[in-house]
This record gives structure tokens, C-alpha cells and sequence, in this order.
């Protein structure tokens, strides 16, 4: 039993992907539940352009009927109709043209949408991807500093039991072990809940085992090396969907007016019916479809004359829809160009902040290790060497913030560009 228990257990788990920041885009454009909703869009999209230009072809019906009837008077016999009808649009106001029109334009406005939908994905795929990246880091830093408070716990205890420290400072290094080992497991708890964040933006089940590849974030120099704001704004507004979103409601809002429109003028539309039957049970029956066949052709006009106003309505509040999407135009430029203007002095101020943090901490480092050589040669208290100690990890935690929120604007920046991500 135990073994067939182990056997299932094995059979059920999942081999780990390890994966690069651009493996982790390419599993989450096959497999995010939300982007495959986008694409089905676009697909239904497709086909409902593509039925909408079948409008302009004929209808075609068959009927077939047989019925039974009887009285006092006749006995009981079968009669039988069959026919087939056809009618065919010949002028609606030009509604069907503008009808496919308009379907053309929602089917290429869908690209866009699940364009825009995929630079979100892929912003939040980024900043998932960048804090596992992060706390990695933070967590070596921290490995690296409980073992150093570790080294000085167990000194203080030797120089405390020796009489040459008090107990107030041998406490206070117990103090910092702990909480050096409490920053440890909060880091543990940031990274597997940023890591499970990212397995829910892959559509991943959140007990599968993901490795994160470290890309080289060595050559920080190189992203610090900008474009010009205005090819980077002018790049944005040739490429950021949200733009030919809102061009695209444009026209759609042109060809919804025009079609409301056409319910001013006359439809005209051709018809034509063949049929014949049978009234005498079966008896002659070829002879009697024969003479029953007739034809038919016809042509069929309606005009407009009055309709409690509903059409004007209709066009009053397409104009209105016109409007409000020229305006939103107006507004999504703005917004945009805010955007781009802004984080491109994001990426300037983070690049700065990056540059002092790292010098920063650098500093605080040689300090800290030249304070340890002192508290060890008992020249100072453990508070002096804490508070450097506690300095240097200030420093370390602000030096990979910043580090990590560099790259983090940067790319930013580039999707906003429509540059392909990647590190």
C-alpha cells in the first residue's frame, strides 16, 4: 500500500521549469487564461466581418408541406405545397456597405486591443520577474550578514564570560543575530509571494516548481544610455496602442453615424418564389406538380415617412458618440505624451539614485568592516558596530531597490517605445 501511495505521489509531481524573463513571456502569451479571452476576441471579430459581407448575397428558403383532411361529404385525401423563395437587398441607404465597414474596423481595432492587453501582461510579468530578482539578491547580502552576526554573537559571549565586554553589549549582538535572522525569512516570504504572483500571471498552478534564470544586470551603464525625449515620445506615439485605440473609435463612431443615417432613405429589395403541389392524394402525381408549378418575381419598396423620431434620435446620439470619441482622442494623446514625458524622467531620476546608493552602500561596507576589526581588537562598544552595521544594511537595501527599480523604469520605458523586452 505504501508503495503504491509513493508510486502516485511521484506520478503527480511536476518537473520545475526554469525559466528566462522572456521564457516567462512566451509561456504567458501561450497559456494566460485572460490573453487567450483576447485573442478569442479577435477571432470572433474576424468572423463576424467576415458573415457581415455575405449580407449582400440572396436569401434562400424551401418549404414543404403535406396535410390530411376529411369531411362527410369527401373522404379522405393528402395536399401537398412545396416552394422555394429568394430575396436579395438591392439598396438599404447604404447600410450594408458601411455595416461591413464598420466590422472591418472592430476587427482590426481588436489587434490593438489585445496589442495593449499584452504590453500590460508583459509590464507586470517584468515587475513580478524584477522583485523575485531582487529579494534573490537581498537574501545572499543577508546570508552573508547573519553569518557575520553569528561570528560576533559568539565572540561577545567568549569576551562576556571573559569580563572584557558588558552584558548590555553581548545582549544587544544576540539582539541583531535574531533580527538578522527575522530579515532573512521576511525576504523568503517577499520573494516566494512575488514568485507566486508571477506562476498567476502565466496561468501557472501555484504548487508548480519555477526557477527564475538570472539575466546579466552587470551592464546597467549601457540601459543608462538614453534615447533623446523627444524620439522617445515620438516613438511612443507611433506605437502605444491605446492611440490607435482611440483612432479606430473614430471611425467606427463616422460609420455608425453614416449607418444611422441610411434609416432616412427607401430600401429597395428584389424577390422571386417557384413552388407547386399536389391536391388529390397521390393519384397523377407527377401531372398534378406539373400543373400546380407557378413562378414569381418581384420588387419590393419602403420608404421612411414617419417613426415617432426614433431615427433622428439615433442619429442625434451617434453625432454625440462621434464627439465623445473625438474628444477621448484628445485626452488619450495627452495622457499619453504625460506618460512617456514622465517616465522618461523617471529612468534619469532612478539611473541617479541607483548611481549614489551604490556608492553609498560601498561606503557604508568599508565602514562597517572597519568598525568590526575595531570592536574585535576591543577599541569600540556594540553599539558603535551595530550602528554601523545597521547602516550598511540600510544602505544595501536602498542600493537594490534602486538597482532593480532602474531596470524596471528603463524597460518600462521601452514597452511604452514598442521595443521588444528583454535582458
Amino acid at each position: 500500500m505504501l508503495f503504491v501511495s509513493l508510486a502516485v505521489l511521484a506520478a503527480g509531481q511536476q518537473a520545475p521549469y526554469q525559466f528566462t524573463l522572456e521564457q516567462c513571456l512566451d509561456y504567458a502569451f501561450r497559456y494566460n487564461y485572460d490573453y487567450q479571452s483576447m485573442k478569442l476576441s479577435e477571432e470572433a471579430k474576424q468572423d463576424l466581418y467576415q458573415q457581415s459581407k455575405q449580407e449582400r448575397l440572396p436569401n434562400l428558403n424551401a418549404s414543404l408541406s403535406e396535410s390530411l383532411s376529411s369531411s362527410k361529404q369527401n373522404s379522405s385525401s393528402w395536399n401537398g405545397s412545396y416552394g422555394l423563395n429568394a430575396s436579395m437587398p438591392l439598396y438599404q441607404g447604404g447600410s450594408i456597405t458601411n455595416t461591413i465597414e464598420q466590422n472591418k474596423l472592430e476587427k482590426e481595432q481588436a489587434f490593438y486591443q489585445t496589442l495593449q492587453y499584452e504590453n500590460d501582461l508583459t509590464l507586470q510579468i517584468l515587475q513580478a520577474f524584477l522583485s523575485v530578482l531582487g529579494n534573490e539578491e537581498l537574501l545572499k547580502y543577508q546570508s552573508v550578514m547573519l553569518k557575520a552576526s553569528e561570528e560576533q554573537m559568539n565572540q561577545g559571549k567568549i569576551r562576556f564570560q571573559a569580563g572584557q565586554i558588558l552584558e548590555s553589549d553581548y545582549l544587544l549582538l544576540n539582539a541583531q543575530y535574531a533580527s538578522d535572522k527575522n530579515n532573512i525569512i521576511d525576504t523568503q516570504i517577499a520573494r516566494d509571494n512575488s514568485l507566486l504572483s508571477l506562476k498567476s500571471l502565466l496561468s501557472m498552478d501555484p504548487l508548480q516548481e519555477l526557477d527564475i534564470i538570472y539575466p546579466d544586470t552587470s551592464a546597467i551603464a549601457e540601459m543608462a544610455l538614453l534615447p533623446t525625449q523627444d524620439y522617445a515620445l515620438e516613438r511612443a506615439m507611433q506605437t502605444m496602442p491605446s492611440l490607435k485605440i482611440s483612432n479606430y473609435n473614430i471611425d467606427i463612431a463616422k460609420t455608425s453615424l453614416k449607418i444611422s443615417k441610411s434609416g432616412y432613405y427607401p430600401t429597395l429589395s428584389l424577390s422571386g418564389s417557384i413552388g407547386t403541389g399536389h391536391r388529390e392524394n397521390f393519384d397523377n402525381y407527377g401531372t398534378q406538380l406539373s400543373d400546380g408549378l407557378n413562378e414569381q418575381v418581384g420588387l419590393s419598396l419602403s420608404m421612411p415617412i414617419y417613426d415617432k423620431g426614433r431615427n433622428r434620435s439615433k442619429v442625434m446620439q451617434s453625432k454625440i458618440a462621434l464627439q465623445q470619441a473625438e474628444n477621448d482622442r484628445k485626452q488619450t494623446e495627452l495622457t499619453a505624451r504625460q506618460t512617456v514625458v514622465q517616465e522618461y524622467q523617471n529612468v534619469v531620476s532612478s539611473y541617479n539614485k541607483y548611481e549614489v546608493s551604490n556608492g553609498r552602500q560601498d561606503a557604508y561596507f568599508k565602514s562597517f568592516e572597519a568598525y568590526r576589526v575595531q570592536f574585535e581588537a576591543g577599541a569600540i562598544t556594540a553599539v558603535d558596530l551595530l550602528q554601523q552595521q545597521n547602516n550598511y544594511i540600510s544602505a544595501l537595501n536602498d542600493f537594490i531597490q534602486s538597482k532593480y527599480g532602474f531596470i524596471l523604469q528603463r524597460k518600462m520605458l521601452d514597452i511604452y517605445m514598442g521595443e521588444k523586452i528583454k535582458m
